[in-house]
């Protein structure tokens, strides 16, 4: 099922059957992390590759920083599930996704070990080369569906891959302890700015100008993912001003 590995850095191949051929014609254009949250990376492997599991992804990381392959390039795996990104909802048609091993928040969620992050940024920086990817385009599972992931999470090193040329990245504004921000029920011009200006990013939430359980989810996503040092979902002025540098950093609409 893989003729031989996209990428040079593939240390093994494991193919797995949970494939088929994308989409309406779509191309990766989406750089997908996760996290496996399971006990092991054979555990990984054996779930990813077994049919009645329905799931499967193009890459694994090891803790060690071995990469497996699972699903070439040019397939669909299917990793991101019900998900939806800048109007696309067909993610799995229009990403690459890599399990990067970490047995996740429900075992302990350890650190994400230097090796791997160094594997992680080596495999990257090659997929996005090779395939044109977007910096703004690399992306957490949590992104793209926040109401149901929370992976890779918090502790993984999207600062790290910054500075590694992968992802999109400014530095977060510093989280002042007495700003509690707006939680549910709120309704302000700042709540209406958050909205569209995740909108304008590519999240999933509709411009409702009230702080609702929908727009609570999404501001913990972007958290996660761009204001790691509190995750609560509330809506303080270190996660509006992150988010507004974020999007004024975007390159022009239509830009090359």
């Amino acid at each position: 099922m893989i003729k031989g590995p996209d990428s040079p850095l593939v240390a093994d191949l494991h193919p797995s059957p949970n494939i088929e051929p994308r989409r309406g014609g779509l191309t990766p254009t989406i750089l997908l992390l996760h996290y496996t949250g399971l006990p092991s990376v054979a555990k990984a492997l054996e779930v990813l590759s077994r049919p009645d599991c329905k799931v499967s992804c193009h890459y694994v990381i090891d803790v060690d920083g071995r990469i497996v392959q699972m699903v070439a390039e040019e397939k669909r795996a299917w990793h991101a599930g019900q998900s939806f990104w800048a109007g696309e909802t067909d993610v799995n048609s229009a990403s690459i996704g890599i399990e990067v091993h970490n047995p996740g928040h429900q075992a302990g969620y350890p650190d994400f070990p230097e090796p791997q992050m160094r594997a992680v940024a080596a495999l990257c920086r090659d997929i996005v080369a090779r395939r044109a990817i977007r910096a703004h385009r690399v992306l957490a599972h949590s992104d793209v569906a926040p109401a149901r992931k929370i992976d890779p999470g918090e502790k993984f090193d999207w600062l790290g891959l910054a500075e590694a040329c992968v992802g999109h990245w400014v530095a977060p504004e510093p989280v002042d302890p007495a700003d509690q921000g707006l939680d549910i029920g709120a309704g302000a011009e700042a709540v209406a700015e958050a909205q569209a200006l995740l909108a304008r990013y590519g999240y999933d939430i509709a411009a409702s100008s009230r702080f609702d359980e929908e727009t609570r989810i999404v501001v913990r996503a972007f958290q996660r993912h761009f204001r790691p040092a509190r995750v609560d979902g509330r809506l303080d002025r270190s996660t509006l001003d992150t988010l507004a540098r974020l999007v004024a950093a975007l390159p022009p609409p239509g830009s090359s």
